[in-house]
């Protein structure tokens, strides 16, 4: 049987298995604030990178968000640093059209988005901190894509892994992937024989104090 790719193993598993993989190798990955703007299924693949800036004396060249699209390979997920900004949008209907069309997985946003009905009714997964009515132009625009950019805290690189579901959004660093879906993996078998407990009808003291739940997050206490 063929060996399952990094990222088939990643869409059977969560955030918070992966946030608590993720704390037993002492890695940073996990974010907080931004959320699903629709009741979106969840998204994992490989970041294409995109950085917002205000708009000053340079004024764009192209429209936000374009580049990436095109750079993007079906399955990937668009990450926008738009440092937090919850006043203006940087990601909108025409975007999410165009990057449903080419068959990417969803866009993350540190800030805003607009158009979550449009987003919707294409079904294109959009998470963010908020959604407001307000445009991008004459207020921001594309500073670079595919570079090094800073998400809610999280340092993120084209080629990281993402994962976002109702929970939140974690990246993953391609040079960690390997060992962060490997202890997810270990936290996910574990948080399932608990859950088998007490559907059997243990009482939750009894699984957890029995399976160890506190101690899930050290990683010589986990097979």
């Amino acid at each position: 049987m063929a060996r399952e790719s990094i990222i088939e193993r990643l869409l059977k598993l969560d955030t918070c298995a992966v946030s608590d993989g993720m704390d037993r190798l002492a890695l940073q990955g996990a974010t907080y604030g931004v959320r699903p703007m629709w009741p979106c299924p969840k998204i994992v693949g490989r970041a294409v990178t995109m950085k917002i800036k205000p708009v000053g004396l340079d004024k764009p060249k192209q429209h936000l968000g374009t580049l990436p699209i095109e750079a993007a390979q079906p399955g990937d997920v668009i990450v926008i640093d738009n440092g937090g900004r919850p006043d203006t949008s940087c990601w909108g209907g025409l975007l999410a059209l165009a990057a449903k069309t080419k068959g990417i997985s969803g866009v993350v946003i540190d800030g805003a988005c607009r158009d979550i009905d449009e987003s919707r009714d294409v079904g294109f997964p959009v998470y963010a901190r908020a959604a407001v009515p307000m445009t991008a132009r004459g207020r921001v625009m594309q500073e670079s894509y595919n570079q090094e950019i800073e998400f809610a805290g999280v340092q993120v690189h084209a080629g990281d892994l993402v994962i976002a579901d109702g929970s939140g959004v974690v990246i993953i660093s391609r040079a960690k992937e390997e060992e962060v879906v490997r202890e997810a993996e270990a936290v996910a078998a574990t948080e399932a024989r608990m859950a088998e407990g007490i559907r059997k009808g243990m009482s939750v003291l009894e699984v957890l104090e029995k399976l160890g739940y506190e101690q899930m997050l050290d990683k010589s206490k986990l097979s």
